[in-house]
């Protein structure tokens, strides 16, 4: 076995050959602190599971250490100490006081724990069980369902013959207002917003019906950008609610940020409300769920009273969250195949009067039976190229994605490769060539609309109403379009391009410099700043503006959140010099677009294969886009990401189903 000098040689090395962290590599060396007689393929493990958190697993399955293995090359020294693991997992584990046996929890203090195969640390083994008993409480909850029910769906939902059957947004609402813990997801344009808007109409509907008081609602999101997106798409669907004007006054429109809502508080990773202060809330309703990691999701659930009713919206096939653990994904591995009980069938036909016996199954479980998967997407219609492609990298289905980016669709657009001067024209005017000539009236857009429009729209008089009115019109016009990439560096990742385009851009005359801080340099907070009330995702655009006497000065303008005005209304301003943490956004990572749609998406992907590279990544980069998509990536970078699947170990599904 080799010396605990040998291993933290070879762990610096590691480092070096970025296969590890420094953090990871210091949490070894606490460890070996803390307990002198830990072994060496301990403390390996310990590193290797510091650096699966941070790729978003949230323990260590030692059952797939040689799968690891050969995934991500390991070197000599990391296949023997595996081989150690292996031969001898059950006295390096069992008897040292680092490790806790997850099934009985001791010993109480121990740093690791181990439940079965799988190996974290205590801080997410106890975010994971706290969870997965939360969920199965609210599940196990018997909810009495409404006398009226059925006659408000079918008020809420009339019969049409357009509609497919069964109605699955029907079948959602019915699901909700019978337990206290729902999950509705689909892909883009299928409906989640309308659904839920329904649903929440239903709910306070059968609320006032009862001459009770309304149900305390409230909408969240995980960004500032996904909150201002549900908040306009409900305050749409509202006005078109079929619901008298006393109900259409307790639905609320506005959306907060998790952390908003949670109370965040600087420094520390606690929040004000918690198990001993819940939030006074009735419904809790959260859009986007792919994004909510695991620590965030039991703060969530921590903080919810225990008679609030729970509903998460979001795509399945997402990207998952920056953080570690999937939990939408989790939540939903079985949702394809619906998985509903006999009982559950036969209720919704009488509920409902929709026929899901095709999505029967023996092996039905609780959570089964209040998650539905939204399965039609009204955005995307069968000529629509966007939609094709989609559902073609979701279904792995290689063959079909090659005959949709060869057909050149007027939606969809692929270059194999582009130079710096194609790529910097694409960021400019948004086309080259690649979409079918004379294929649609309009044009794809790209950072030229808004700039141009920043001259042009500027108001001629010093009025705040006229220079909010432009701010935000241009703030709207950068929303068009997005460039997007799958990594943070090199020529084809977020740094080499934002440098790539503010260049071009200030050739063309488009902007007055491309270093500092100038009128129309967009930037993303990377960082939340609690004083600023910005969250990190949020979006602003640097803008010349007058100050109080009426002499121009750049500020950062941003859109208002909910919690200081109606976001299509109102803008909010920040002196440059007060930003800490921000980044130029010309171009920016597919995990910081989530949340976000813009009317043309470009993703430009690296030239060389990368773990990174996933079928997930793909799809969620293509539904970012509403009418145009373009691609840039060769056929066998494309074909290589479609392949390698997002895989994040985690136990939350086995304890959700009870094993």
């Amino acid at each position: 076995m080799m010396s605990r000098d040998t291993l933290f040689e070879q762990l610096e090395q590691d480092i070096g050959q970025h296969r590890l962290r420094q953090l990871d590599v210091a949490l070894a060396r606490f460890l070996a602190e803390r307990e002198a007689g830990a072994s060496t393929p301990l403390l390996w493990l310990a590193a290797l599971l510091s650096r699966q958190l941070a790729d978003g697993h949230l323990c260590l399955e030692l059952d797939a250490l040689a799968e690891l293995a050969d995934e991500q090359a390991w070197p000599p020294a990391w296949r023997g100490m595996s081989r150690d693991v292996e031969d001898q997992r059950e006295r390096l584990l069992a008897s040292s006081p680092l490790v806790a046996d997850g099934r009985r929890g001791h010993p109480l203090n121990a740093p690791l724990v181990l439940d079965g195969t799988r190996l974290y640390l205590r801080r997410y083994w106890n975010h994971e069980c706290q969870v997965a008993s939360a969920i199965r409480e609210r599940l196990a909850r018997p909810q009495q369902v409404p006398l009226q029910l059925a006659d408000e769906l079918a008020r809420l939902f009339p019969a049409s013959p357009a509609e497919p059957s069964p109605n699955w947004p029907k079948i959602a609402c019915a699901l909700a207002a019978r337990g206290a813990f729902s999950v509705i997801t689909g892909g883009p344009g299928t409906g989640k917003t309308t659904t839920v808007v329904r649903l929440l109409g239903l709910l306070q509907t059968l609320q006032l019906r009862q001459q009770a008081r309304p149900l305390r609602i409230r909408l969240a999101a995980p960004t500032g950008k996904a909150a201002a997106r549900l908040n306009a798409s409900i305050a749409a669907q509202l006005a078109r609610l079929d619901v008298d004007d006393e109900t259409r006054a307790v639905i609320p429109a506005q959306v907060e940020t998790l952390h908003r809502l949670l109370g965040a508080r600087p420094d520390t990773r606690r929040f004000r409300h918690d198990r001993s202060h819940p939030l006074h809330l009735d419904v809790l309703v959260i859009d986007e769920a792919s994004m909510i990691d695991l620590e965030m999701m039991s703060a969530v659930l921590a903080a919810l009273p225990a008679a609030a009713r729970l509903i998460l919206l979001g795509d399945k096939d997402q990207l998952s969250s920056v953080e570690a653990g999937a939990v939408l994904g989790d939540l939903c591995r079985r949702a394809d195949d619906g998985h509903y009980s006999v009982a559950t069938a036969d209720w919704l036909r009488v509920t409902t009067a929709d026929d899901i016996q095709p999505f029967v199954r023996e092996d039905a479980q609780p959570l089964d039976q209040q998650l539905a998967m939204l399965r039609h997407s009204h955005r995307f219609g069968d000529a629509s190229g966007i939609g094709q492609l989609a559902r073609a990298v979701n279904a792995g289905d290689v063959g079909r994605v090659h005959a949709m980016l060869d057909a050149r669709s007027a939606d969809l657009g692929w270059m194999p490769s582009a130079t710096r001067e194609q790529l910097a024209e694409l960021a400019i005017d948004g086309n080259c060539g690649q979409f079918a000539p004379g294929a649609t009236a309009a044009l794809p857009a790209g950072y030229r609309h808004y700039l141009e429009l920043i001259q042009r729209e500027r108001p001629a008089r010093n009025d705040a109403a006229a220079n909010d009115d432009w701010a935000r019109g241009v703030l709207q016009a950068f929303n068009r379009f997005q460039l997007l990439c799958a990594l943070r560096h090199g020529p084809c990742g977020v740094d080499g391009l934002n440098q790539l385009i503010a260049e071009s851009l200030h050739a063309c005359g488009l902007i007055e410099s491309s270093l500092g801080w100038y009128e129309g340099r967009p930037v993303m907070v990377t960082r939340n700043d609690y004083s600023l009330g910005l969250a990190n995702g949020d979006v602003g655009i640097c803008l010349r503006l007058p100050d109080d006497s009426g002499k121009p000065q750049l500020s950062v303008v941003f859109l208002a959140d909910a919690a200081t005005g109606p976001s299509d209304t109102r803008t909010r301003r920040v002196a440059p010099s007060r930003l800490g943490e921000v980044s130029t956004v010309y171009a920016m990572t597919v995990h910081k677009s989530q949340g976000s749609e813009f009317e043309h998406t470009a993703l430009v992907l690296p030239a060389q294969a990368s773990n990174v590279l996933t079928r997930e990544l793909l799809y969620t980069g293509i539904t970012r886009a509403r009418h145009w998509f373009s691609l840039v990536g060769s056929r066998d970078i494309v074909d290589g990401a479609i392949e390698r699947r997002t895989r994040r170990y985690s136990g939350l599904a086995e304890r959700l189903a009870g094993d």
